[in-house]
């Protein structure tokens, strides 16, 4: 694949990610019921209600933690070279929060990122950190190893996933959770449409619930096709219930990475569509949106994007992530070669 579709798509996935995550900023927390009655239907930006919890403040179309934290892993990614730097990932981290606070924001490291940070300044090993962290923080931040890795081998990409994860997330549901959404980038980056890229991700999260220390909780690729086949056909009001009622929309990564899946069936690929409907779940909806859009954006394209949308985002520089996509994809040059990447 030409390094100019190439790039669209990587740029597609951080974009669309940027984009789901700004549509679920105010309604991230709330129920469907309260939603419906500050906003309506979500369809466009808006901004968050005076009182609201996490996002008081905001203005419409501002990214929050998932964008920031994806970016911020991206940038280590490329920094780290062939072996992530976990030093270097958790000081960034630490250093993004203190950032986080000064802006007067109120939404800031996830349970599972923040409990390994406190061990981790404790003294506790970096490998040992993480063995708790069951959330869905790894999953939403994912992304950009699914730019630089390629889809083959699965299992050096579902490898890389699991080093990122190691500090913070380092357990079977997290890895396996994170290592699904990477691989749908991925597959989606080399040309893949969102169906074969769903397809990729239940691969390798069957590969990532090997990994890290075993947890309990619902297979999640078991889930991630349960969740899909729920909603399969059914129209956008029923496989709303569906999604909350049976699959559910909270931090908990069995809940919310399925359900971003299940989402991207609905939307059949529509990065937007995928965005609007996250938003109106209710729970954690801006992570939600971030990962279903920035799946649905890796196999459509930033070309195929609302660009008027684009233009509306708050708290993200396009130039930059252009950067960070270019260095991504170098890197995944790397271990192809330049024009070595056939359509999936």
């Amino acid at each position: 694949m030409a390094d100019a579709a190439l790039m669209d798509r990587a740029m597609g996935a951080l974009i669309g990610g940027a984009l789901g995550d700004a549509l679920g900023m105010p309604t991230q927390l709330l129920s469907p019921s309260r939603i419906a009655e500050l906003y309506g239907h979500v369809e466009d930006f808006v901004a968050p209600a005076a009182d609201h919890p996490v996002s008081k403040g905001l203005p419409a179309g501002t990214v929050t933690d998932d964008t920031e934290q994806a970016l911020l892993l991206g940038r280590i990614l490329v920094e780290s070279g062939e072996r992530f730097d976990h030093a270097r990932w958790v000081n960034a981290l630490l250093d993004w929060e203190r950032d986080v606070k000064a802006r007067g924001s109120y939404d800031l490291l996830g349970p599972s990122t923040k409990r390994a940070i406190d061990a981790i300044n404790s003294g506790v090993p970096a490998d040992d950190a993480g063995r708790g962290g069951d959330t869905n923080g790894a999953a939403m931040r994912i992304a950009p190893v699914g730019i630089m890795m390629p889809p083959e081998p699965l299992d050096a990409l579902v490898a890389k996933v699991a080093q990122t994860c190691r500090a913070t997330h380092n357990t079977s549901i997290a890895i396996s959770s994170a290592a699904a959404v990477a691989a749908a980038v991925s597959l989606g980056i080399s040309g893949g449409d969102w169906r074969a890229a769903c397809g990729h991700g239940v691969a390798a999260a069957r590969l990532g619930a090997a990994l890290g220390h075993w947890v309990t909780g619902g297979d999640i690729a078991a889930r991630i096709l349960w969740a899909q086949d729920l909603v399969r056909g059914k129209g956008e009001k029923e496989a709303i219930k569906l999604i909350v009622d049976l699959v559910g929309t909270g931090v908990a990564s069995q809940e919310s990475v399925p359900t971003a899946f299940a989402v991207l069936e609905v939307a059949q690929g529509d990065a937007w569509r995928a965005a609007v409907i996250a938003a109106n779940l209710g729970g954690d909806t801006d992570t939600i949106g971030a990962i279903a859009a920035g799946m649905a954006g890796a196999c459509a394209g930033l070309s195929k994007l609302p660009q008027d949308r684009i233009c509306e985002l708050h708290g993200i520089d396009v130039a930059d992530v252009r950067t960070l996509a270019l260095d991504l994809v170098a890197a995944r040059h790397s271990k192809t070669g330049p024009g070595k990447e056939d359509a999936a």
